[in-house]
Order: C-alpha cells, then sequence, then structure tokens
C-alpha cells in the first residue's frame, strides 16, 4: 500500500519561514508529478506548487517569489518564506505516477500564520 506523508507544519508569525516535506513510501513505479495542494478553512482545496520528474515547476500566482518546491527521487519540499496569514491552511501532498494515472495523497499538515 502507497503512503505518502507530509511533515513540517507548525505554527509561524507573519513574515516567518517554514519548510514542509512531503515523502512517498512503498511505491514501486516511476513517479511523475508530485504537488502540494492547501485548503483553508471554508475554501476549495487549491494546487499551490507541483515539480514533474523533469524538475520542471509551476507555482500559483499568490506564492510566486516566497515559496520554493524541490524534489529529491521520492521526498518533495516546500520552502515557504514571508509568510502571510492568508497562508494559513492544511498542506496537503499529492503523488501521480508517471505511467499512469494513479494519484495517492498525504493526510495534510496545518500552518497557520498568525502574531
Amino acid at each position: 500500500q502507497a503512503q505518502v506523508e507530509e511533515s513540517g507544519g507548525g505554527l509561524v508569525q507573519p513574515g516567518g519561514s517554514l519548510r514542509l516535506s512531503c515523502e512517498a513510501s512503498r511505491i514501486g513505479f516511476s513517479i511523475g508529478v508530485m504537488a502540494w495542494y492547501r485548503q483553508a478553512p471554508g475554501k476549495q482545496r487549491e494546487l499551490v506548487a507541483a515539480i514533474s520528474h523533469d524538475t520542471s515547476r509551476n507555482y500559483t500566482e499568490s506564492v510566486k517569489g516566497r515559496f520554493t518546491i524541490s524534489r529529491n527521487k521520492k521526498t518533495m519540499y516546500l520552502q515557504m518564506n514571508s509568510l502571510k496569514p492568508e497562508d494559513t491552511a492544511v498542506y496537503y501532498c499529492k503523488v501521480r505516477l508517471l505511467f499512469t494515472s494513479a494519484e495517492y495523497w498525504g493526510q495534510g499538515t496545518q500552518v497557520t500564520v498568525s502574531s
């Protein structure tokens, strides 16, 4: 059974930084795209950033210049700088296999930006 696990969330003051990690395990096939999503209370889940197997990246407009996505094999990171209260959400990791449409989600990690 594939496992996807996020870590690194927490409480941080506005302007602060956090680094999220996502580790995919028990996946015996090549991973295509790894992505971070977030969901704030009362809002729909939205894509934050994604990185493909060829390391091409894309970001949602609101985090460009502040967040950096990176990847090392089956581990993905999200470096979040200059955090704002509106970044508060549960952050989820999604893994999509390269040659199939199979996708796996983690359970999420809470990020709270507040003074």
